[in-house]
Order: C-alpha cells, then structure tokens, then sequence
C-alpha cells in the first residue's frame, strides 16, 4: 500500500508538471491584480490620484492578457479562472473601496452599503458572464463590462481631485449615484458594444488613423476628463441600444 500510495504521488506530480500554466498571459493577468492591489493600499493612504490610475492600468493589462493568449494560442481553463479572479480584486472590491474611502464613508450606513451593491454587482457579472461564454451574442456585453464601471466609479474621483472639487455633501450623494449606477447596470441585461469583432489585421480608410491619433491627443492633453467622459457616454450608450431595440421591435 505504502508503495501504491508514493506512486499515486509520483503520478500526480507527474500529470500537474505535465498540464503546466501559460505564462505570457498570466504574467498580464498578474500584472493586472497586482494594479488593482496598490489601487486599494494607495486609497488607504488617502492618494486617491494614485488609486485611480491603478484601476486604469489594470483596464490596459486585463485587455492586453486575453488577446496575447489569443495570438500566442495559449489560451487555457486555468487563464480564464485567474483572470476572473484578478477582475473581481481590480474591478470589484477596488472601485468599491477606494470610493468608500474616497466620498461614502461621510454618508454612513448608506455609504457602505452603495459600496457593497457595486461589489456584488461586479461578482455577479462576472460569474454570469463566464456560465454565458458561447451563449450571447459576442459583438454585446450582456450588462456594463465589470472594467468599464470600475472607469466610471474611480473616473469621478480622479476628475474630481484633478479639478480640486471639494468633498462636499453634494459630491459624495453624486459619487453614490454615479457607484450604485455602476453597480446596478452590470447586472441588467442592457448591451452594450464589446470591441470583439475589430479585426487589427484588416486594412483601414486613412481617416480611422486620424481618428485614432486625435483621441490620443485628446486622452494626453487632460487625461482624467477625456477618460472619464469617455466611459460615461459608454455608460450609457447600453441603454441607448436598448431603447433603439424596443422601439424597432415589430409590432403584433
């Protein structure tokens, strides 16, 4: 028995060095939680700025880690799980508690729990969004994308203390809006454009170039505002799709 036991020990560490992890994507995917990570240690050391720009860091490795893998063909099961789980860490619990300690802490009981329905607004988008791989239509997002509402959270705090807006009772019931909004819109069932069928490869008219260099000038010359009011339009550019739906809907 002793022996059968060592063998099953062999055999398993045989088969795990066997199956292995990828690691280009996942050093991306680890890039990314780390991001998220100091956003939380920076917000507790009350350098929000610095905060925000995490969560943003994070939005550019958590799009880089999926399309390496996919270039590379070294997509895998572990990659998927470990990329959800570095998500909820950069997009769930950091937005929630670096806007908790940002604004929502001076609201009491409503604050902490606006920040709570952001974060579980974000766990339950992205458990739905992984049992509905293959199901919804790729070119949509059923619900805000969990990256896109950590943007719109940490986005009014980074504009916020870029134009030294002052933490006034009005800007923290606005910061709880703009939360609870987020939070709320991840779950609903309002598409919004996934980006997933811009095909890179394929040529371009010149003037989608252009395009493309004016938002760069755009992005460099005020950062925080230009992102910002980029992720709100696509906020709610969701629900906009959904109306545009009903109202072509035939009718019976």
């Amino acid at each position: 028995m002793a022996e059968l036991r060592r063998g099953g020990k062999g055999f398993l560490r045989g088969a795990l060095r066997r199956r292995g992890i990828y690691l280009l994507p996942n050093l991306f995917t680890t890039g990314a939680l780390f991001a998220g990570f100091y956003a939380i240690v920076q917000a507790m050391n009350a350098r929000f700025e610095a905060a925000a720009i995490g969560v943003f860091i994070a939005m550019v490795l958590d799009g880089l880690d999926g399309r390496v893998a996919r270039m590379t063909r070294t997509q895998s099961e572990f990659g998927a799980e470990y990329d959800s789980l570095a998500d909820m860490v950069s997009f769930g619990a950091a937005p929630a508690l670096i806007m908790y300690e940002w604004a929502l802490k001076g609201l009491g009981r409503v604050g902490w729990i606006v920040a709570f329905v952001y974060c579980a607004g974000a766990a339950l988008r992205l458990a739905r969004f992984n049992t509905n791989i293959g199901v919804v239509d790729k070119r949509f997002f059923q619900g805000l994308p969990s990256p896109a509402a950590a943007a719109l959270v940490v986005g009014f705090i980074w504009v916020s203390d870029d134009f030294q807006i002052a933490r006034v009772e009005t800007v923290r019931w606005l910061a709880s809006a703009i939360t609870f909004y987020a939070g709320v819109t991840m779950v609903t069932n309002a598409p919004f454009y996934s980006f997933k069928d811009i095909n890179l490869r394929r040529a371009v008219p010149f003037w989608a170039v252009l395009l493309v260099v004016l938002a760069i000038v755009m992005i460099s010359v005020k950062p925080p505002l230009v992102l910002f009011g980029l992720f709100v339009v696509y906020g709610l550019s969701g629900y906009a799709v959904w109306a545009w739906r009903w109202r072509r809907r035939p009718v019976r």
